[in-house]
């Protein structure tokens, strides 16, 4: 259970880096997500049960967005 994440994913999009890991820790699964804007970091964390709901709601974000 230590800090290294299990699997790690990054996006690149103009000024902006999104690192997500997967992580685990005593309370579960989770992912991390961290937005790095010029060496400003902020971050959020997801537990793994809340993934579905998360990726539900960022698909149907995705799909207004592209009726626009």
């Amino acid at each position: 259970m230590g800090s290294d994440p299990i699997a790690s994913e990054k996006v690149v999009n103009d000024r902006k880096i999104f690192f997500l890991d997967l992580k685990e820790n005593q309370r579960g699964r989770f992912l991390k997500i961290t937005e790095d804007v010029g060496g400003r970091r902020d971050t959020i964390m997801l537990p793994a049960p809340a993934f579905k709901d998360f990726l539900e709601a960022l698909q149907r974000l995705v799909e207004f967005e592209g009726k626009l």
